[in-house]
């Protein structure tokens, strides 16, 4: 029948496309490798760059830079709250090392482990550390850096190569405190003078900087700040082959008044620099489940930049517009930094736009709303595969004129399928003229051997909508539902979610009226089986969401299928 043609071609299709995509990913071209090289003759080429020319001091007499008194067993400073562990490099003031303590790498399965010590297996091996945002080592450099830059004629002022210093080489956020600040100064010696204050809150992933600068010096200084991310690309885990075409993006993103949210590939980055100024805005690297991003001041116009340096790395910044600091007076820069998960509630508080880098690729249209949905029925249920069970729900009610037609259409079609196989014996040599008898039998019956396929075009793209909300939003990442589904984020570690839904296929299929081609419906039978294979790989959550969609469709043919042959 037309209608099964039309779904294996379409399976197929789908798969092909996903392991192209794989296959691109992981065998076609890529970045080059990055070349660790001595930078100390260009340390300057990672400065932002006004009107394509790094702004310096033109011809005045050079500040001695004040000796800095760092201690030698401490070359950075280390500050945790309840949410964060990190480093601040005293050269330049730059974030890395950054932790996420409540994100574990992976996560163990309670029920998993008691099973493997019942057949005397030891534990799996799981990496319990907290995820690294931010890292300092060279294969995964992932760094924030900020600084200012002195305009023309004014004198030169700490950027992130200047090192500072600070009255404490670790700080914490004790018990009951609400906020912590890191101050970090730097002096020239002849009346500038730099204080870079972070400011860390309680169960916040936003870091707030405040750049203070006293001019001392028998003249004004004009300048303006900067704030960047520097990054090198690394590859995570690559998952299994079915899946491995549908990854998140992963590269920079500026935001603007005119481009909204607007991706900016590491490959972009190589061919062109960004040059854009825009009023407010932001910056950011982004990654599979956790963001970063640079958040200037959203009523100045910022300037948005990116570079390619030459030993592979990667710079997505923003500078402001300068100011001019009066002799004997102060002002402040500030500037805040977003490094944590992509918790879309928590960043549309924070800056316009900033959750569009939970990224459902084109069908982001569709995922919003399942989004808001689950998160509306996780509020009731606090268990987010109880929610998945209710989106299930609400999408089959939203489909139900749609599937009510179809399976009416293949109740009917089952009941004539005998008549079918008599006109395709008694014209077996005349093929135009079953052809012709068959479509006026349908007429007769009024039977659409098309109806089944507009119910499955409407399930792909929200199939497709929900895997992608599944593997992007973080909630779901190391999720508990029951028993053995302690993370719906990844695979059923004994399969059974997978085994039930072929089980349910199996059912479906079988209420369906069979294909009078014997090779179709051999195809037809072999569906469940190669379906269950596939679906092994798929996020438990996701499976989870077939399971019950083929449960209440199996209950929802039986019934009018009953009620078709009782007419009859």
């Amino acid at each position: 029948m037309e209608n099964i043609r039309f779904v294996l071609i379409l399976a197929f299709a789908m798969i092909s496309l996903m392991l192209w995509q794989a296959w691109q990913i992981d065998y076609g071209p890529k970045i080059p490798v990055a070349q660790i090289e001595d930078t100390s003759t260009s340390v300057k080429e990672d400065l932002p760059t006004a009107n394509n020319t790094t702004e310096q001091p033109q011809t005045v007499e050079k500040p001695v830079t004040a000796p800095i008194k760092v201690a030698a067993a401490a070359p950075v400073v280390t500050v945790k709250t309840d949410v964060l562990a990190l480093e601040i490099d005293m050269q330049g003031g730059t974030i890395q090392n950054l932790d996420l303590l409540e994100y574990p790498v992976e996560k163990d399965n309670t029920l998993v482990n008691a099973v493997r010590k019942m057949v005397g297996l030891a534990p799996a091996e799981k990496n319990r550390q907290p995820v690294r945002l931010f890292n300092s080592s060279p294969e995964k450099m992932f760094i924030a850096q900020s600084g200012l830059i002195a305009g023309s004629g004014s004198a030169a002022v700490a950027d992130h190569h200047t090192v500072f210093s600070t009255q404490a080489n670790q700080y914490a956020l004790s018990e009951g405190q609400d906020s912590l600040t890191v101050p970090l100064t730097w002096t020239d010696n002849n009346g500038l003078e730099v204080t870079k204050a972070f400011v860390f809150k309680r169960g916040s992933y936003e870091i707030t900087l405040n750049q203070t600068v006293k001019n001392k010096s028998g003249k004004d200084w004009a300048g303006r700040q900067y704030n960047q991310l520097l990054r090198t690309p690394f590859k995570e885990s690559q998952g299994n082959i079915l899946t491995a075409g549908m990854r998140a993006y992963d590269g920079g993103v500026v935001y603007t008044e005119k481009d909204k949210y607007k991706k900016i590939s590491f490959d972009d980055m190589l061919d062109n620099n960004l040059d854009v100024a825009t009023q407010g805005g932001w910056a950011a690297m982004i990654q599979h489940y956790f963001a970063s991003a640079w958040i200037p001041p959203a009523d100045a116009e910022n300037h948005f930049y990116t570079k390619h340096l030459k030993d592979d790395r990667y710079v997505i910044g923003s500078y402001s517009p300068p100011i001019t600091i009066a002799n004997n007076t102060e002002s402040q820069f500030v500037s805040r930094l977003f490094s944590g998960p992509k918790i879309q509630p928590v960043m549309e508080k924070i800056a316009p736009g900033l959750e569009l880098t939970v990224d459902y690729s084109v069908l982001t249209f569709i995922g919003k709303p399942i989004y808001w949905l689950l998160n509306k029925i996780h509020s009731f249920t606090n268990n987010w595969g109880f929610a998945i069970i209710g989106v299930t729900f609400c999408i089959k009610l939203l489909m139900f004129p749609l599937t009510q037609a179809s399976f009416i259409s293949m109740a009917r079609m089952r009941k004539i399928q005998p008549r079918l196989k008599e006109l395709q014996e008694r014209f077996a040599d005349d093929r135009p003229r079953f052809n012709k008898e068959m479509m006026d039998m349908y007429k007769r019956e009024k039977v659409n051997p098309l109806g089944g396929c507009l119910p499955i075009l409407f399930q792909i793209p929200v199939f497709m909508s929900l895997y992608w909300v599944l593997s992007e939003t973080v909630e779901f990442r190391q999720a508990p539902f029951m028993l053995w589904i302690q993370d719906l984020s990844v695979m059923d570690p004994f399969f059974v979610l997978p085994i039930i839904y072929g089980i349910t296929m199996k059912i479906q299929t079988g209420l369906n009226p069979p294909p009078i081609d014997p090779v179709q419906a051999k195809v037809m039978k072999m569906f469940p089986l190669v379906f269950t294979i596939f679906f092994l790989f798929f996020p438990a959550g996701l499976v989870l969401y077939w399971v019950i969609n083929n449960t209440l469709s199996i209950i929802q043919q039986t019934y009018i299928t009953k009620k078709i042959n009782a007419q009859a």
